[in-house]
Parts: structure tokens; sequence; C-alpha cells
């Protein structure tokens, strides 16, 4: 019944704040209006108007988060810890469809969680699937792909799947 409640607040939030600019106390009073149906949410979170939640449960928040525009997030099991930077148009989704009967339309969804770590930078247009884990201070390059949890900390990724590109000297 959360679920459900939660699916209808983010679609009402999203419709009465998405003629708002964004600006950044628009976002934060944005955010802060999704928060309220998360498990968990640090402070300063920002949301462009139109990203799209298509469920709030299950979501924990850090400090000093930004979304940019465009972003859809599906999925019950997403942790996004401090000072993260979401850039615009990426897709970042906690369910993965299953073949049942020659066919992924009527198969069971497979939920896994999503990490993305402290100070990360998804950069524009990437996408994130269930399992996938982004190390503290790690970039996922324009474009990608990540599809399985890295460890390496200080890092660029990129590619379809995504991959270790470079080490990054701090």
């Amino acid at each position: 019944m959360k679920v459900k409640l939660s699916i209808i607040y983010s679609w009402f939030i999203r419709s009465i704040t998405y003629f708002l600019p964004n600006i950044p106390l628009i976002m934060r009073f944005r955010g802060f209006l999704y928060s309220l149906f998360m498990d968990e949410c640090g402070k300063d979170f920002q949301v462009a108007s139109s990203v799209y939640f298509n469920t709030l449960c299950g979501i924990k928040i850090g400090n000093n988060v930004y979304i940019a525009h465009n972003t859809v997030i599906i999925g019950l099991d997403l942790i996004i810890e401090n000072e993260v930077i979401i850039g615009p148009n990426c897709v970042i989704s906690g369910g993965n469809h299953v073949l049942n009967n020659g066919s992924f339309r009527f198969g069971v969804s497979e939920i896994a969680r999503i990490t993305i770590e402290k100070g990360a930078w998804v950069s524009a247009n990437c996408t994130l699937i269930g399992g996938a884990i982004l190390p503290q201070r790690s970039i996922l390059a324009a474009g990608g792909v990540l599809t399985k949890p890295y460890k390496e900390d200080n890092s660029i990724y990129g590619g379809i799947p995504a991959s270790l590109i470079k080490k990054i000297n701090v």
C-alpha cells in the first residue's frame, strides 16, 4: 500500500512543481517534498523539475545531492550517498525483466540494489541497472551503462557496459 501511495505522491509533487524554475531554492523545496516519502534523505537535496521518480519507497539519499533534468529513477532499493551529482537524461533502474515462457513482457521483475557512493558523478545520458555500484569519488562517463558493482574509488568508468578507464589522481 505504501508503494502505491508513494507512486501517486511522487506524481503529485512533480505535477504541482513542474512549472517552477530550476533555481537552487526551488530545487531544494522540491527535494524536501520528495523526501517526505523516502526511507531517508539528508539536507540540501536538489531535484530538477523534470526528474521522474517511479516510487519513493526504498530510496535513501545523503546530504548535498543534485539530480538534473530528465532523469528517470525506477526501483525500490536505491542508495545515493553524500555529495553526488547525477547529470541530465540518466536512467537509474533497479528492476530487470526476466524471460518467462519466451517473453520478457510477462516475466517477473528482479529487483537489485543500486549504490552511488560519496562524491561520485554520474555524467549525462548514463544508465545504472540493478546491482550496480559506482565507488566513491568516481565518474561514470557520459553515455555509460553501469551493469555491475565496482570497488576502485577515484576512478573513471565508461562504455557499454561500463569498465574501468583510468584512475583519478587525487
